[in-house]
């Protein structure tokens, strides 16, 4: 297991967190546990969060309040879930839209923001037979436009990984080392 905060060297400072964030299918809740467990951490999906408060799935979330009222709820949970130390955290891929938690994650102290990059056609393959759980996996007609939108707000983040030919072992290696050569 390997911690951030020590080193043969002495301490080290480095972030007290991580944050994955990227469209969906490009992994943060399979790599997420995955990097937890090589730092000794724990791991968090926002999603999973919102599910339990809400006592609902985010699609039920989706057809009875609306998106708008589903992303105030998503930046209230991400606000306070940014807060945790020892903590992986994978948003949703839309989290990134809102302004308030955009900016919160770009200059929250000891965070690494981690963009995982993933192209629109990965997505679909890795997706595929999901769209009844993904509101936005569902809405075809307006997916690609709604990927492209993303794509510039998730290069606020602190480091992107292009995940398409990597395994998930690949990628968390990748997470961690990025986590070690930066400072808190």
């Amino acid at each position: 297991m390997t911690t951030l905060s020590e080193s043969k060297s002495g301490p080290k400072i480095g972030p007290r967190r991580i944050v994955l964030t990227g469209f969906m299918g490009s992994g943060k809740s399979t790599v997420g546990p995955l990097v937890a467990e090589r730092l000794g951490w724990r791991f968090v999906d926002a999603d999973d969060v919102i599910e339990e408060e809400a006592g609902c799935t985010i699609a039920e979330l989706f057809r009875r309040e609306g998106e708008a009222r589903f992303r105030e709820r998503e930046r209230t949970a991400i606000a306070r879930l940014a807060e945790g130390e020892g903590l992986v955290l994978a948003l949703g891929g839309g989290a990134i839209e809102d302004a308030t938690t955009r900016l919160l994650l770009e200059q929250a102290q000891e965070t690494l923001l981690v963009h995982l990059k993933v192209e629109l056609a990965t997505t679909l393959k890795r997706c595929r037979g999901t769209e009844g759980l993904r509101p936005v996996l569902a809405d075809q007609v307006n997916l690609a436009s709604r990927y492209s939108r993303r794509l510039p707000l998730y290069e606020i983040a602190h480091v992107a990984i292009d995940v398409d030919g990597l395994t998930p072992e690949e990628v968390a290696a990748a997470i961690v080392r990025a986590a070690q050569h930066r400072p808190g």
